[in-house]
This record gives structure tokens, C-alpha cells and sequence, in this order.
């Protein structure tokens, strides 16, 4: 899954636990008739890509979507969903190596098999 969008705020990594779990948040604002304000995560690893990006910058984040479910004190189960960011990109940037495949153009009316063409094949 993506989301595309302009940069509306970049945050501070931060840390938690003994186990060091970082976590970075990155708020992009859709370009659509009714703008939607999108918080996505980016943890551990990925915190360094935003890195390379700034304030109004117009981006498109490959995301996945986590759900986890916290049951309190109190006995009470409570669920939470969060968008996790594994890869960005400046919008209008070219694929990285690896990327959409390339289109094969469309056969002319040259290269369409005449009524002479012998089809040896069995089936």
C-alpha cells in the first residue's frame, strides 16, 4: 500500500524501553479534494530515511498497515492501527533499479500474422 502526499511535519526520533525501539513519526497531507492529515511511523532502521527530506517536500510512502490489540488494568481490551513507513520517495522520482516493469510497446498492424503465415504448432 502507498500514501501520497506534501510533508506537513517531520518529528524527532524517539526511543523507548530498555530495548532501544526507535520510532519516528512523518505527517503527510493528501493532495485530493477533501486533504486528509496522515500520521505514518517509521521505526527501528527506517527512522534514518526522512533523513533526506524536508517540510513540504510532495512524497509517496510504501506503508503497511500493523493492528494490535492491549487489554488494561481495568480488564478493558482496547485497539490500536497504525501505518508503518518502510520506504519514501520524492513524487515524480524516477523507480529505483528493480522498480515497475518496463511496458512493451503495442504490436503494429505490421507485425499481426497474415492469412499466408504456416502455424506449425500442434495445438
Amino acid at each position: 500500500m502507498e500514501v501520497s502526499g506534501r510533508i506537513k511535519e517531520i518529528g524527532k526520533t524517539q526511543e523507548f524501553g530498555s530495548n532501544g525501539f526507535k520510532k519516528r513519526e512523518c505527517v503527510v497531507v493528501t493532495q485530493e479534494q477533501y486533504p486528509q492529515t496522515i500520521p505514518v511511523e517509521f521505526t527501528q532502521n527506517n527512522v534514518g530515511v526522512l533523513d533526506a527530506y524536508k517540510t513540504g517536500d510532495d512524497v509517496t510512502i510504501q506503508i503497511n498497515l500493523r493492528g494490535r490489540e492491549w487489554t488494561n488494568q481495568q480488564g478493558e481490551t482496547k485497539y490500536f492501527l497504525s501505518l508503518n513507513g518502510w520506504r519514501i520517495e520524492k513524487a515524480g522520482a524516477a523507480p529505483a533499479a528493480g522498480g515497475a516493469p518496463v511496458k512493451s510497446p503495442s504490436p503494429s498492424a505490421a507485425d499481426a500474422p497474415s492469412a499466408d503465415d504456416d502455424d506449425d504448432l500442434p495445438f
